[in-house]
């Protein structure tokens, strides 16, 4: 793991008009389990399917139907909660939710409300080099997902598409322990990351298949110490919830937002009222959707069509012993192993993909130029073309091939540029490539030096003024190079300048 001192950030202050105040958010972030069939049926999960046909009776809740469970969908929560460090509890029980939308056939959701799967667990969300906050994690539930109402089909009717009914969501509630709206993105953008590295949800925010409810309160400095010595919340003050969040950016206007708002109320001398909200991008602002619900208003209640979950402490180990290494591990390691900085491992583990890539091209190599080919060079160009690392035309044994020939000074730097739009456009192997094309560094240095020395002797009063201002000794560089066709080493040609002109 990262050996490093972390400083905790301070919280957010945001000045009002009598009072400053800090931000409290907690967040429940829903994630679409990643299983090909749904958590109680064998209906497809597929995405972008002709409307409602990916649904079984058991989805449109027939009479009769009864649930089963999907018991990858079990083991993909349990994976899940082990990459959080978290509780795997070995019972857990699946509840009924009561409520009644459209979109929701059965007038209920099955879910885990008293008995969760997942308990207690964290998350390190890194906000800066030795900064950093971990939010504790209290319960990761499975429950299904309703289906989508349509609104804008026809003027005078709704209609509802089943395909998401009945898919499976992994619940991951947080404590209250995250202080400003960028803590809150950076925590949903680490929680993203962790559960694409294990697989268990592929974290599209733009599908909805990773949304989060944002829960923002503000309280006067002070009484969140109160609140962490008692567990009181009423030290918190009063909470809204923004629904279905799905943009990290969203999410950082709507809290700033929210708390604006609270503020102004409190200082006004009115109380905040717990409600659930939504968030307009257009206007920037949230509006009340609803009155906040409380779990005896959805009338919870045992399921009755499923038994008690039980799993075996055997399985749970084989899962943790299948577990992917995970991305503060992968980070450590790069800068262990490759000399990386914290910045350019950042980088390069924010994907799994990205990171593969990366680590094929400096198996073996030196790690600090392979990151900088890779982040300035390939990352550059795909992000300019749009591209993601798979569509990427240069292959990591291509970039490796390229890069050996650099290591060997059997090309310069403008040629490996080169190379690499070659490679870009035209594919092919490097060292063949530089071959046929005449890419090959002038290493004789006794040709480099009575360039040099011609050149000195030519221009002696350009030797004066370099002499004066060191500066002006890359013009020799510049003209040698450009005497060799841009095949020496401009490294060694520099030393060569320096000695030659006694600077």
């Amino acid at each position: 793991m990262l050996d490093l001192t972390y400083e905790t950030p301070k919280p957010k202050v945001i000045a009002g008009a009598k009072h400053d105040w800090e931000l409290v958010i907690g967040m429940e972030i829903h994630a679409q389990v990643s299983s090909n069939a749904k958590l109680f049926s064998g209906a497809s999960t597929q995405v972008g399917a002709e409307p409602n046909s990916n649904v079984s009776f058991v989805d449109c809740a027939m009479p009769g139907m009864l649930p089963v469970i999907n018991e990858y969908c079990v083991e993909q929560a349990v994976r899940s909660g082990l990459g959080l460090k978290a509780v795997i509890n070995l019972r857990s029980a699946f509840d009924r939710k009561n409520y009644f939308y459209p979109d929701l056939p059965q007038g209920y959701q099955i879910s885990q409300l008293y008995h969760p799967i997942v308990g207690e667990g964290e998350v390190l969300v890194e906000l800066a080099p030795g900064i950093a906050r971990l939010v504790r994690i209290e319960r990761i539930h499975l429950e299904q997902d309703a289906g989508k109402s349509i609104h804008d089909m026809d003027p005078n009717m709704s209609f509802v598409d089943f395909n998401r009914t009945g898919v499976a969501l992994m619940e991951i509630v947080s404590r209250p322990d995250i202080r400003g709206p960028e803590e809150a993105a950076a925590y949903v953008s680490k929680l993203r990351q962790i559960l694409r590295y294990l697989g268990t949800c592929d974290g599209n925010m733009q599908n909805g298949n990773l949304r989060a409810d944002v829960n923002v309160s503000v309280c006067r400095p002070g009484q969140y110490e109160k609140y962490q010595e008692t567990q009181d919340f009423s030290h918190l003050g009063t909470r809204c919830e923004i629904k279905n969040m799905n943009s990290l950016r969203f999410i950082q206007a709507a809290i700033d937002y929210e708390a604006r708002r609270q503020i102004a109320i409190l200082e006004d001398g009115g109380s905040v009222v717990q409600e659930t909200r939504l968030y307009d991008p257009d206007k920037g602002e949230t509006r009340s959707m609803r009155s906040k619900e409380e779990a005896h208003d959805y009338r919870y209640f045992p399921c009755p069509d499923l038994l008690p979950l039980e799993i075996d402490q055997a399985w749970v180990d084989d899962i943790a012993a299948r577990m992917p290494e995970l991305p503060d591990a992968k980070k450590a390691r790069f800068m262990a192993d490759f000399g990386l900085t914290d910045y350019d491992a950042n980088v390069l583990t924010a994907e799994l993909d990205s990171a593969a890539f990366f680590e094929a091209v400096a198996q073996g190599r030196d790690g600090k130029s392979a990151a900088n080919w890779v982040i300035n060079e390939l990352f550059g160009r795909l992000n300019k073309e749009g591209k993601a690392i798979a569509e990427s035309p240069v292959s990591a044994a291509q970039l490796g091939g390229m890069l050996d020939l650099l290591g060997k000074g059997e090309i310069t730097s403008k040629m490996a540029k080169d190379l690499f739009e070659i490679l870009w456009t035209e594919g092919g192997d490097p060292a063949e490539i530089a071959a046929s094309r005449g890419m090959k560094a002038v290493t004789d240095t006794g040709a480099i030096e009575k360039a040099l020395d011609d050149l000195i002797a030519a221009n002696p009063a350009q030797v004066e003024k370099a002499k004066v201002n060191a500066k002006l000794a890359g013009w020799f560089t510049g003209q040698v190079l450009k005497a060799t066709g841009g095949k020496a080493d401009p490294a060694v040609v520099n030393a060569m300048v320096a000695q030659k002109l006694g600077l």
